[in-house]
């Protein structure tokens, strides 16, 4: 064999074969060719070009024609390549042909139609047989002509749309619009390149491949036993955060197969589904992999989408759909064995971590600072790596911050179309609040940083078909700090919040709404974030009795958030002014409530104090204790109050003094509709921009 290595020697050694042929065809040509003298023979590729192309064969080609008898060079061809084969080698063009089923015949004509590729001499010498200087492919009929079969013979299915070369797009057939024998074969860059060495992957299907991490999650095993036993297509049903795709690499590999691994969420809409299948199918085939794809729901909501889907299922390598809904037996005539995919649990999540980090620690515990997120081995993998990059960035050892920075980084963009995403920074010594109220806190994250050991590994969960979220209500008046609670939870969590514009949720039209809301948590499935509806009750109110069509649908909507919430993984918080206006129905649902009362002197005394910044001059006349005392108001009044009163001393270019706090304090009073008496004002009441004027 050549020094090019067994399997480009093998494939040189065709081609000598083909090219002994090409130079038959030549001298047949010039035998019955009765105008040998005329001046523009072959478009200008004249005789005596043909001639130097043979002659400078051993000078600028791979190869040299065969000295010998054709069949006995070909018969000490394939015994070299039996040779090669059975010490290992990997020759491509053999391997091509068994796994497309090709027979000796499709092997020809498809080296001749590769021929142009891969030595320029052919495109001259094709031209001249073609006797037009334009055409440098093969046509079919001089395909057909140079592998020996008769142009009317039954060979010619060999070139037709449902044939193995043509249907597993090895090869093209050009120029509709000619008649079939003049059409033109193109080898596709793929195939030509993978015969070479190359196993690049098509630029199509490369655009949509994700890498698939291998780990031991699921039911690898019994999936691995069905693939090994003959099944071809398997449907792996997976819920929000499943392991389908390391489930489905794990057991793939195992089988001493590589993985085809596609995202079907990101193939675009004016992207062709039934040209990237067939492209996948051959990739598969070209490099013998299985095919994971999914989600399927990303395209079968589409026109084309099922076809495309019965495509894959139809595909000669092993397939593996995954996806949420349940399977449409409409999207394939073959049976597919359906598994059900899991969540890594919490034990198999510490041991991606544990990997991925390879002892990258530095003493703090990498599955206590990530327990909160429920992220798929990819992700995990991915985590890591943004963690380290992170960390790398600004010169810091890795730390569980950057652990959960990148953990965040692997929510999708989806849920941000559709809420506003706030990155929390306030912590708990920020949060003024009544001790019942922290401590109700603190065991909302802990129910977070808990669920999987209550609920899995003690076995609270199983009788269950709940979801394993955490649902909160906040309820209290406006300003008493609900938000702002919700902000402390997320960044104990290290997650980010999602603030749901119940502009863009309640819709006027009719079963309008239950759709923007069903977008919202199946997004929400998606992410590792905290859910913050604010007025709730605009979603949640009472079912009221029936009187009119409105009502009937009003309640059908309530029914089915409530049915929604329930199977919500996430962590949900629901604030409220007007506890009693929520459905009680609802209220047996939530996991906890937290109520936010006004605060008291001391609260209020401490909100004054933190608002006020400590940048912020300020004049020796303030008196805290007085305007905590006498101002029942809430904290978001305080805060309005400080930024007014801050404003007022700077346009007259001062530090911040107590008759800015009072006049700031009138305003807000006249904003909420409150009179401004002398008896709560006391002997501030003449700093008053109205002085002795009560009314609001």
């Amino acid at each position: 064999m050549s020094e090019a290595g067994p399997s480009t020697a093998h494939l040189v050694g065709r081609l000598r074969i083909i090219e002994a042929r090409v130079r038959q065809a030549v001298a047949r040509r010039r035998s019955e060719d009765p105008e040998l003298d005329d001046r523009f023979r072959g478009l200008y590729i004249s005789d005596a070009d043909v001639d130097r192309i043979f002659a400078s064969t051993s000078e600028q080609a791979w190869f040299e024609p065969p000295d010998a008898d054709a069949a006995a060079f070909r018969a000490e061809l394939e015994a070299q390549a039996d040779l090669a084969e059975a010490a290992g080698a990997d020759l491509r063009l053999r391997r091509l042909a068994r796994s497309f089923s090709l027979d000796d015949a499709d092997i020809e004509l498809l080296l001749v139609a590769l021929a142009p590729d891969l030595d320029p001499r052919f495109e001259r010498l094709y031209a001249y047989l073609h006797d037009d200087v334009s055409r440098r492919r093969a046509s079919a009929g001089l395909a057909l002509e140079l592998c020996g079969a008769p142009l009317a013979s039954v060979e010619r299915r060999r070139l037709g749309p449902t044939s193995a070369l043509v249907a597993d797009r090895l090869l093209t057939v050009e120029d509709d619009e000619r008649p079939f024998l003049t059409r033109s074969l193109r080898v596709p860059d793929r195939v030509a390149s993978h015969l070479l060495g190359d196993d690049t992957p098509d630029p199509m299907v490369e655009a949509v491949l994700v890498p698939s991490a291998v780990a031991e999650v699921g039911d690898a095993a019994s999936l691995e036993k069905a693939l090994a036993g003959g099944v071809t297509l398997v449907y792996l049903r997976e819920p929000p955060g499943g392991a389908a795709l390391s489930m489905a690499a794990t057991a793939l590999s195992h089988l001493g197969m590589p993985v085809l691994a596609l995202d079907l969420a990101r193939v675009g809409a004016q992207d062709d589904l039934n040209e990237l299948v067939g492209r996948t199918s051959r990739e598969a085939r070209l490099v013998g992999a299985g095919i994971v794809a999914g989600p399927v729901e990303a395209i079968t909501e589409r026109g084309p989408g099922s076809a495309a889907v019965r495509a894959l299922t139809e595909c000669r390598s092993p397939v593996v759909l995954i996806g949420s809904q349940t399977w449409d037996p409409q999207w394939s005539r073959a049976t597919a064995l359906m598994l059900d995919a899991l969540v890594p649990s919490a034990a198999q999540r510490a041991r991606l971590w544990e990997n991925a980090l390879d002892g990258d620690t530095d003493g703090f515990d990498p599955v206590s600072a990530t327990s909160q997120f429920r992220l798929n081995p990819e992700q995990v993998w991915k985590a890591a790596h943004s963690a380290r990059l992170l960390a790398d960035a600004k010169s810091e050892p890795l730390a569980p911050g950057h652990l959960q920075a990148g953990a965040r980084a692997q929510n999708g963009a989806g849920l941000e179309r559709l809420a506003r995403r706030i990155a929390p920074k306030v912590e708990w010594e920020d949060l003024v609040l009544t001790h019942q109220g922290v401590t109700q806190l603190r065991e909302i994250v802990a129910r977070i940083r808990h669920r999987e050991r209550v609920l899995d590994d003690w076995g609270m969960g199983r009788r269950s078909s709940k979801g394993h979220g955490v649902k909160v209500l906040f309820a209290g008046d406006s300003g008493t700090g609900k938000t702002i609670s919700a902000e402390v939870v997320a960044h104990e969590l290290g997650l980010d919040l999602y603030v749901i514009d119940l502009a863009t949720v309640v819709d006027k039209y009719i079963g309008e709404t239950e759709k923007n809301l069903d977008r919202i948590f199946s997004e929400a499935d998606q992410v590792n974030g905290v859910l913050l509806f604010d007025e709730a009750d605009a979603l949640f109110g009472k079912r009221s009795d029936v009187k009119d069509a409105h009502d009937r649908y009003a309640n059908v909507e309530v029914a089915y958030l409530l049915q929604r919430m329930e199977s919500f993984d996430g962590l949900a918080i629901l604030t409220t002014n007007l506890r009693s206006n929520l459905d009680d129905a609802f209220l047996r649902r939530l996991d906890a409530i937290v109520d936010f009362p006004m605060p008291e002197d001391d609260d209020r005394r401490r909100l004054w104090v933190q608002h006020m910044a400590p940048g912020l001059p300020q004049a020796g006349d303030i008196d805290l204790d007085f305007l905590a005392r006498a101002f029942r108001i809430s904290g978001g009044n305080i805060r309005n109050i400080v930024f007014g009163a801050a404003y007022l001393a700077a346009s007259d270019n001062r530090p911040l003094g107590m008759v800015d706090l009072v006049r700031a304090t009138e305003r807000e009073y006249r904003k909420l509709g409150h009179l401004c008496l002398e008896s709560e004002f006391g002997r501030y009441f003449g700093m008053l921009s109205l002085s002795g004027n009560g009314a609001p």
